[in-house]
């Protein structure tokens, strides 16, 4: 029974198969569950996740009170929990500049941005950790603050859903904005491409960091901005500026991923540097990378 479920639900954590499904409040379930059911099995062997309404069935509890759903996915005894304090705050900074809007493949960088962001959101209410929403380009463009009831999560997929990658951006004024806004210290996890000055972008997640926050960064971009396979003439156009070129890719494709390789180290080391936890994904990785290396840094905070 288990092992049916599981693979009914891996199939939710392929990228291409979550954007063909309609609803976002359904792909971050989705996501989720399949995430759920596929920690019991390798590479996540011997790490677990309950939600935080439940906690697992001991004697003298009430039978009524058992969740016979979550026993037919785990095949363990929960106990609904109806009210838990809160523990964590948690903040999502998520780039909706115009940069994010690229595609190679079937799923814009901020399609992906957006379900991965809604698959957290989903899993920190129903683990009863406050989360909040920023959309940001070159300045913040909403602001949710966190909370941990269940129905703020419509609010969230509903600026999720009209999210959309239309201007600049400028990422370390930003970071520095939410830096000063957040007074009680919490978790920040930015999804971005980080296409903008890596010193600008390393000093306002050091700002984070010199406040206390933990913080991860979740590092997205398409397989062709790593790997630069084009043929043919190509017109590539940026999608900040506007501005065009015209070239033919193997004269400039060395020199490309050159760069672009130095600017991931960049990045990287900087944030190890700072202690940030930084996650490369690109647009066909499954979304569990993220949600385990999420709740990795969870437990880590107690």
């Amino acid at each position: 029974m288990l092992t049916r479920q599981r693979s009914i639900y891996a199939k939710y954590l392929n990228p291409e198969v979550v954007s063909r499904l309609g609803k976002l409040d359904l792909i971050a379930r989705l996501v989720v569950e399949g995430f759920i059911i596929g920690l019991h099995k390798s590479p996540y062997h011997g790490f677990s996740v309950e939600f935080a309404e439940h906690r697992q069935y001991m004697p003298g509890d009430e039978l009524k009170y058992i969740d016979w759903k979550a026993y037919g996915r785990s095949e363990r005894y929960y106990v609904k929990e109806f009210e838990e304090e809160t523990n964590l705050k948690c903040y999502i900074l998520l780039d909706i500049s115009a940069s994010m809007g690229y595609t190679s493949r079937k799923l814009t960088k901020l399609q992906y941005g957006v379900y991965l962001a809604a698959a957290l959101a989903y899993l920190m209410i129903h683990q009863q950790d406050a989360v909040g929403l920023v959309t940001f380009d070159q300045k913040i463009r909403s602001y949710l603050p966190p909370r941990a009831v269940r129905s703020y999560l419509k609010q969230i997929l509903l600026v999720l859903h009209r999210a959309r990658a239309s201007r600049k951006t400028k990422i370390g004024d930003t970071f520095h904005e939410m830096a000063e806004r957040i007074k009680r210290r919490g978790l920040v996890i930015v999804i971005s491409d980080l296409f903008d000055d890596p010193e600008a972008i390393l000093s306002g997640l050091k700002h984070f960091r010199h406040n206390k926050h933990e913080v991860i960064v979740f590092h997205v971009l398409d397989p062709q901005e790593r790997r630069f396979r084009f043929g043919g003439e190509v017109i590539f156009e940026d999608l900040e500026t506007r501005q065009q070129i015209s070239t033919q890719p193997e004269h400039i494709a060395r020199e490309y991923r050159q760069e672009m390789e130095q600017f991931l180290q960049t990045i990287r080391h900087g944030c190890l540097d700072q202690q940030t936890d930084y996650v490369l994904l690109e647009t066909s990785t499954p979304y569990d990378k993220a949600l385990f290396e999420y709740l990795v840094k969870r437990k880590k905070l107690g």
